[in-house]
């Protein structure tokens, strides 16, 4: 058990934290969330000891190993293998004392061995590799092979090995791609020990955690399900406690006019003096500070006849080798394709192709004259000019621009004035990302690619990209491990696997699940033979969806109470946490609840139209 108790901390006279408690069970996995800035790295390190409290406790069971991924492996001659292999040192420190032991002792090694299944130590070591990306040829090569991003893996591969009785995790699938995040969901929910994440990815909240532990306003708040069911929670709770604010003010507003009015006459002198008592006696209800609104404006485009693009019988590769081969595609305007495929299948290749940053080796390339192509790739957030300004960087690219223009168009991907002034080095990852979108954007491509451009934005960023790439009039082309981006974003699948690239037959949700299960091929989705329904069956399902549309409403009632119950400022007093925890408990399992109506009445009212269709 993880207990924090009425913590304090302070960064150059700014409170971080000031009472802030919360207790986590062992064996629960929790995703931390809150606002850039709040703090939330800061608990970290201040569970892992490597800062000093200001005040309060945080208490772990004794002897508890503590593991996170502070930096990348070096890049040393050890095989990836036997770097994952040495991080549970307690193994390595054993086997090597073997060598040397005898008699009681090497029995006693023999036996702790065996406990820790050390036997079997390096098929474990293996699978997770093969699970963050690695082959198994690539595990037998040494670190120095390989980029800092991958190294950054045989890192997570090595805390993942260890399994810590603590697992703190900062940001794991930011060096992952969608397959390697979608692996890393699935084992973080099988974990057999506590895991602390903080990740604004909102598929691995929903799927891997079932807990949201939220910095705000300087305090802790944990709250029971994934990040979705603590979206709705926390929407509604300040959706009422606005409201009981807004009440309070015209009480008070009321009350103060009468006061105003006849404190200075004797005959409603006690009126007024008792109204004085109300005001002291009435606990203030503070409005809930609203988030700065966040944006991305991308401009829009100017039409192309369809295709703007088009491949036909294309190779593309490196050194006159071909990765990918017969590549024969078609690119419209409206087109929203996101790229599938494990990675080193050749996403990225085909992107530099998509954006003529490679030549194709044979075949023909076909592209509108007009065409304008935009290109977004992490590794141009790591080539901005560290020692210029946004504002420098949009004016090399827009020279004869007025500068308040180029102001303006910072403004719209979030960098307002201090930020447009302030030197790339001292920006945070999320504004030079944004600063690296506005300049891929600047020319109103007709085709945005993007490659990872979720990296290092939070969640509000990720939902105003969205926003933007919906409203955008361009085709998009988009790699991504953002499972969340990709389903709201794209209308077509591309499988990039074994040098082609192929219409992808199922959604992404099947394609989750065929990465999960290791199979050979995407399972095709099979489509049900129609059948004929006699009217008395069609009154049947009628009924039955009469009687799910009930059910939702009487759940939807039940969760409408609730959710006043949760907004109550009181509730969330420092006395009263443990009461809070079960109201948030129960309002998790109704959601859980109202989720298998909803989805009943959605299956009920699909094969009614069905059977009304004939």
């Amino acid at each position: 058990m993880l207990r924090i108790s009425d913590i304090s901390y302070s960064v150059a006279g700014r409170p971080l934290f000031e009472g802030a408690s919360t207790t986590i069970a062992a064996g629960h996995k929790v995703g931390i969330v809150g606002r850039n800035g709040a703090g939330k790295t800061t608990l970290f390190r201040l569970i892992r000891g490597e800062l000093t409290l200001d005040g309060g406790a945080i208490e772990l069971p004794t002897r508890a190993r503590i593991g996170g991924v502070a930096q990348e492996v070096p890049g040393s001659e050890v095989s990836l293998i036997d770097t994952v292999l040495e991080a549970d040192t307690e193994r390595a420190a054993l086997l090597a004392e073997a060598d040397g032991a005898t008699g009681e002792r090497m029995a006693e090694i023999q036996t702790r061995l065996q406990d820790i299944d050390a036997w079997s130590a390096e098929g474990r070591a293996a699978s997770i590799l093969k699970g963050l990306g690695f082959t198994d040829e690539e595990s037998r090569m040494p670190c120095s092979a390989f980029s800092g991003g991958w190294r950054m893996r045989v890192a997570l591969a090595g805390v993942l090995f260890a399994q810590p009785d603590l697992l703190l995790l900062d940001e794991p699938t930011n060096y992952l791609d969608l397959e390697g995040a979608l692996w890393l969901e699935s084992y973080l929910a099988r974990y057999p020990h506590t895991v602390l994440v903080i990740s604004h990815d909102r598929g691995l909240l929903n799927r891997a955690v079932g807990h949201i532990l939220h910095l705000e306003g300087r305090t802790l708040t944990l709250y029971t399900g994934g990040y979705d069911i603590f979206a709705r929670t926390r929407a509604e709770a300040r959706a009422v406690q606005t409201a009981a604010a807004k009440k309070q003010d015209l009480q008070r507003a009321h009350l103060q006019a009468f006061v105003d009015r006849f404190k200075a006459k004797a005959s409603k002198a006690k009126q007024a003096q008792s109204r004085v008592k109300m005001l002291e006696k009435m606990t203030p209800i503070r409005m809930p500070e609203d988030a700065a609104r966040t944006v991305f404006t991308f401009p829009a485009p100017d039409a192309l006849s369809p295709p703007i693009l088009a491949l036909d019988d294309v190779a593309v590769g490196y050194d006159g080798k071909a990765v990918l081969n017969r590549l024969s595609l078609r690119i419209d305007q409206d087109d929203r394709i996101a790229l599938l495929g494990r990675n080193g299948e050749g996403k990225s290749t085909l992107s530099k192709l998509l954006a003529a940053k490679l030549q194709p080796l044979n075949g023909r390339h076909t592209a509108s004259s007009k065409l304008r192509v935009g290109y977004f790739a992490q590794h141009q957030v790591d080539e901005l000019h560290l020692d210029e300004t946004p504002l420098q960087h949009v004016q090399r690219a827009r020279p004869e621009t007025q500068q308040a223009k180029l102001r303006a168009v910072l403004a719209g991907f979030g960098l307002m004035a201090e930020q447009a002034e302030t030197e790339v080095a001292r920006l945070s990852g999320g504004q030079k990302a944004r600063l690296s979108l506005c300049l891929a954007t600047l020319d109103a491509p007709h085709l945005l690619i993007l490659d990872e451009p979720t990296n290092h934005l939070d969640i509000e960023s990720r939902e105003a990209l969205v926003e933007a790439l919906t409203a955008y009039t361009g085709a998009v082309i988009l790699v991504s491990h953002d499972m969340h981006l990709l389903e709201l974003v794209a209308d077509r699948l591309w499988l990039v696997k074994d040098g082609r690239v192929t219409p992808y037959e199922g959604d992404l949700e099947s394609y989750r699940a065929f990465l999960l299960k290791g199979e050979e091929k995407p399972a095709k989705i099979q489509k049900e033979k129609k059948k004929t329904f006699s009217n008395d069956e069609i009154k049947e399902l009628r009924a039955e969806v009469r009687k799910c549309e009930a059910r939702v409403a009487t759940i939807e009632e039940m969760r409408s109470k609730l959710a006043k119950r949760l907004a109550d400022p009181a509730l969330y007093e420092g006395d009263r946490l443990g009461e809070l925890e079960v109201w948030q408990k129960k309002y998790a399992e109704l959601m859980e609840g109202l989720s298998r109506a909803e989805a009943m009445w959605v299956a009920a009212a699909e094969k009614l139209e069905c059977a009304e269709a004939g």
